[in-house]
C-alpha cells in the first residue's frame, strides 16, 4: 500500500490511537529479587516483600504434630520430592498462617534460597490460573499461600481453585505447591451445603462438587482450641524471647485474667497479652 504526504499523518494518528487502546504488557517481577512476594492480580505481577511479618517457629506452641507434618512436607517439596497441597483449618488465632510463614523461613534457613513464598489474597483466587501460568515458566520452587480462604453463597471462584490444584488439563506446576488456612474444614459454610442438598435435583452430587474442593488438599491439618497449659506455655515463650522482666507467678496470673476477659485462649490472645504487658512494663518488642 502506497502512502502520500496527505495520508501519512492520518496513518500515524491511527497507529498511535491503536497503541493507546492496546493493553500494556504485564509487568514482571524477577523471582530472584526476594524470598517472599505478594501476587498483584490487577497488574499481573508478583511484588517482592522486603521483610516478612512472622514469628520464630519455636514460639508456636501447642501444635507440635501439625508443625512437624507441615515442615516435613515442605522440606520434601523444596528438595524436589513429591509433596501435598495443605489445608490448615480450625480454631482462630492458633497460629495457622504463622506456621506457614515460619516453616518457609525454617526450610530456607536449612537450604538458602530453596523456596519462595507467594501470598495470594482471597478476593484474587479467580486469577490463580494466571499466577500459576507465570510460575510454571520459573525455575524456583514456590509455596503459593492463601490466608483465611473460604467461599460464600453464589461464589463460583472455588472452581478456579479446583481446576488449578488437580483437575485442569495442565494441572499444578511441578515447582508449585498450594497452602491455605481456613476456619472451615470444607471451605464452605454448613448452611450453603445444606441448601444445595435440599434444592438440587441430585442432592448428593451437588454437595459432592463443593466438598470435593477440600479433597484437592492432600494434607488436612487441624488446629483446635488450646488448653490453659498450652496457653501459658505460649505466654512464657513470648516473655522469655523478648526478655520481659516479670516473675512467673505474676505472669501466669495476669495471663489467665487476660484470657478470661477475652473469652478464650489462643496463640493470638497470648501475643496480645504480651503486647499489653510489654507496654505496661515500658519495654519494646523487637
Amino acid at each position: 500500500m502506497s502512502t502520500t504526504p496527505d495520508t501519512e499523518p492520518l496513518l500515524k494518528r491511527i497507529a498511535e490511537a491503536l497503541e493507546r487502546l492496546s493493553p500494556p504488557p504485564a509487568a514482571t517481577s524477577g523471582l530472584d529479587a526476594a524470598d517472599a512476594f505478594v501476587w498483584n492480580a490487577e497488574a499481573g505481577r508478583t511484588d517482592p516483600v522486603a521483610e516478612v511479618s512472622r514469628v520464630d517457629m519455636s514460639l508456636i506452641k501447642g501444635v507440635d504434630r501439625v508443625r512437624d507434618i507441615l515442615l516435613d512436607n515442605t522440606r520434601r517439596f523444596a528438595g524436589g520430592l513429591p509433596a501435598n497441597n495443605a489445608l490448615l483449618w480450625g480454631a482462630r488465632g492458633m497460629g495457622k498462617s504463622s506456621l506457614v510463614k515460619a516453616v518457609h523461613a525454617a526450610v530456607n534457613a536449612e537450604t538458602p534460597n530453596s523456596l519462595i513464598l507467594i501470598e495470594i489474597h482471597r478476593e484474587d483466587i479467580e486469577s490463580l490460573p494466571r499466577l500459576m501460568g507465570q510460575l510454571r515458566a520459573q525455575e524456583r520452587r514456590a509455596v503459593v499461600f492463601c490466608d483465611d480462604l473460604s467461599f460464600d453463597h453464589d461464589d463460583t471462584s472455588y472452581k478456579s481453585l479446583k481446576a488449578v490444584l488437580e483437575g485442569g488439563i495442565e494441572g499444578r506446576p511441578r515447582n508449585v505447591i498450594f497452602y491455605a488456612t481456613s476456619n472451615r474444614r470444607h471451605l464452605m459454610p454448613r448452611d450453603m451445603m445444606e441448601n444445595e442438598r435440599s434444592t438440587a435435583i441430585n442432592p448428593s452430587e451437588a454437595v459432592e462438587e463443593k466438598v470435593s474442593l477440600s479433597d484437592r488438599f492432600g494434607l488436612w491439618l487441624g488446629f483446635h482450641n488450646c488448653s490453659q497449659s498450652d496457653y501459658l506455655d505460649m505466654v512464657a515463650g513470648y516473655a522469655k524471647h523478648h526478655g520481659l522482666k516479670v516473675d512467673d507467678e505474676t505472669l501466669n496470673a495476669e495471663a489467665i485474667e487476660w484470657a478470661a476477659t477475652r473469652g478464650g485462649r489462643s496463640g493470638r490472645v497470648a501475643w496480645q497479652f504480651i503486647q499489653d504487658l510489654a507496654g505496661r512494663l515500658g519495654q519494646r518488642l523487637d
